[in-house]
């Protein structure tokens, strides 16, 4: 079979997309551009909300206006192209398109997940140490929380594209995905892809996995401290200021390890898309709802927003 590296020519991909049913790709297109909306207009207002209101400039609420942030940029890098190939018959992109695609996909999604490690940390300072809560959580250090989260995560980017530059693809370009995810590009590959995929999973394993820990730690924490409040009310409203974090936290990581953490071999299509359907597009458009549903001060915070705006 004759193999083409891509790498050093003008060829790009094919991106099959969600579905490959041309009766479904327009209601698709209307469905996930609603979604992009959503996400946008909703995020866009959370960080809006925070920044014109004074009671929320605390450091939960700066981690809470980043993740949002971040929320919009990594939904951008995705959705936008993959509503044109909705409508497209050629559903192209070029082969630095894809690389560059998939860098920006992975410093965002691993920056949203150290903001939630960081959001993690904060609520465990509040509850377990609130006399040094002010000390602990300066805006200095969140902003190096913040400038670290990113610093990492584009580092591990760069790392993943950089090995993904070196291989050579077979005839076959046609990704089975809606964007340039790294499993899906590895199985076109006709080079030896194992020490790629073995740097790959300990790489992974190393940045996504510690921020994980760090949440699992920080709520045990949280946990063992909160039970040992007497009153049955204190012990509710300690646990009601980390409900919307921890939903957060299950949806994002539930569906990241499910694609994320397995073997090349049983990687499966249609149950992939769907788990990623669910961290890069479902998760960003609910954070806003979860944190402002249940949370007062976000309610006042968006209340005060929509008085503003109508005066």
């Amino acid at each position: 079979m004759e193999t083409k590296n891509y790498s050093s020519s003008t060829s790009g991909f094919i991106l099959l997309g969600i579905s490959s049913n041309p009766q479904l790709q327009k209601p698709l297109f209307a469905v996930f551009l609603v979604m992009y909306l959503v996400t946008l207009v909703g995020n866009g207002l959370i960080i809006l909300a925070i920044r014109s209101d004074s009671r929320l400039h605390t450091p939960m609420y700066f981690f809470l206006s980043n993740l949002s942030f971040m929320d919009i940029c990594f939904t951008t890098v995705i959705v936008p192209k993959m509503l044109v190939n909705l409508l497209s018959e050629s559903k192209s992109i070029s082969y630095v398109g894809c690389l560059v695609q998939m860098y920006f996909f992975m410093a965002f999604a691993n920056t949203d997940s150290y903001l939630l490690a960081s959001m993690a940390i904060d609520r465990l300072v509040a509850i377990c140490n609130p006399l040094h809560y002010d000390v602990v959580m300066s805006p200095q250090r969140c902003l190096l929380l913040l400038l670290g989260s990113c610093t990492i995560s584009h580092l591990h980017s760069m790392l993943r594209v950089l090995l993904m530059s070196r291989l050579s693809f077979c005839a076959s370009h046609v990704i089975k995905h809606f964007f340039c995810d790294t499993q899906p590009v590895l199985k076109l590959s006709c080079s030896d892809t194992s020490s790629s995929q073995i740097v790959v999973m300990t790489e992974t394993l190393a940045v996504i996995a510690t921020p994980f820990l760090c949440i699992l730690f920080s709520y045990l924490r949280i946990i063992i401290t909160v039970l040992k409040i007497p009153s049955a009310a204190g012990k509710q409203k300690a646990f009601s200021t980390c409900g919307s974090h921890l939903t957060v936290v299950v949806l994002f990581y539930g569906s990241v390890i499910y694609v994320y953490f397995r073997p090349l071999s049983m990687y499966s299509v249609v149950k992939d898309r769907v788990a990623t359907v669910m961290y890069t597009v479902v998760t960003p458009m609910l954070n806003p709802f979860i944190y402002s549903l249940r949370n007062k001060d976000m309610k006042r915070g968006l209340k005060k927003l929509r008085d503003r705006i109508h005066s």
